[in-house]
């Protein structure tokens, strides 16, 4: 036997004089992809002029609305800074319009970048998690919210605030209940999905990650509500984890209609316990 015979290849390796098979190497697997639904045509500076859009448009229409309730209303102006901050009906009309002119802008945004429809451009898309349909998913998400209600709820038992915070001002009559109530079931998860869900989540979760988008995205949430919870700093907590809770089931469904389920039924509940609370009843 002739010693100086090749020996035998091991099966996998490249054979001699196959060129192809000797350059061949194997390729790193491919790094995960995020989800499509974070592929949006807007980005981390379109965030920043919503913001500035937002603040600039709140600040106007509230100056706009104060001049309108001193001349036609008939309130003093040294009043004005107290009847915006207690009148209920002047805080909801002044938030739906609010929220009107950032959908009008949103809307602006995405019909100028892309063909795509706005709402599922916005992540409103059908439902549908494994196995399971909207048949299931629609009653689930909706309970969902209702058990964080009542967590909610719960958590609050054990806030040490002594203070009246200023949201609070707004429950002192029945029909300013009613008021918030509506705006609380009908507007609230509607607009605030679709902008922190919709909107904001897809950037912060490209540039940071989908943990990390989560996370800021309860945060921002929280910080939104920080005027009417001031002082309330354990309400402000809670608020930060609902949030980030909305933005977990919106990631792991990938649509934002299930957070607005979510959303829908923690608003109901909470709403529901203050319009039967013992202090609204007493104005009925």
């Amino acid at each position: 036997m002739n010693s100086d015979a090749i020996p035998p290849l091991e099966p996998g390796e490249p054979q001699p004089g196959d060129s192809a098979s000797a350059t061949l190497t194997p390729e790193p697997p491919p790094s995960p992809a995020a989800p499509n639904d974070l592929a949006t045509p807007w980005d981390t500076v379109d965030l920043v002029i919503l913001f500035c859009f937002s603040l600039g448009m709140l600040y106007l229409l509230t100056n706009a609305m104060a001049a309108f309730v001193i001349l036609r209303l008939g309130v003093a102006p040294g009043q004005i800074e107290r009847f915006a901050e207690t009148n209920a009906g002047f805080v909801v009309c002044r938030q739906v319009v609010w929220f009107g002119l950032i959908l009008l802008f949103l809307y602006a945004v995405i019909h100028r970048r892309t063909a795509q429809a706005f709402w599922p451009t916005l992540g409103w898309r059908r439902l549908r998690l494994g196995e399971m349909g909207a048949g299931i998913l629609v009653p689930g998400l909706f309970l969902t919210g209702v058990v964080l209600g009542f967590g909610a709820d719960l958590a609050s038992q054990f806030y040490n605030t002594t203070k009246e915070l200023p949201i609070e001002a707004l429950f002192n009559t029945r029909r300013g209940v009613e008021y918030l109530m509506a705006f609380g079931i009908l507007i609230a998860p509607l607009a605030e999905e679709t902008v922190f869900r919709g909107y904001v989540y897809p950037v912060l979760a490209r540039k940071f990650g989908i943990f990390m988008g989560i996370a800021l995205t309860g945060i921002l949430f929280g910080m939104v509500h920080v005027p009417q919870l001031w002082g309330g700093w354990g309400q402000i907590a809670t608020l930060v984890t609902v949030g980030m809770a909305l933005t977990a089931v919106r990631a792991a469904t990938h649509s934002v209609f299930a957070s607005y389920l979510v959303h829908l039924g923690y608003n109901a509940f909470l709403f529901a316990g203050i319009f039967l609370s013992p202090l609204v009843m007493r104005h009925s």
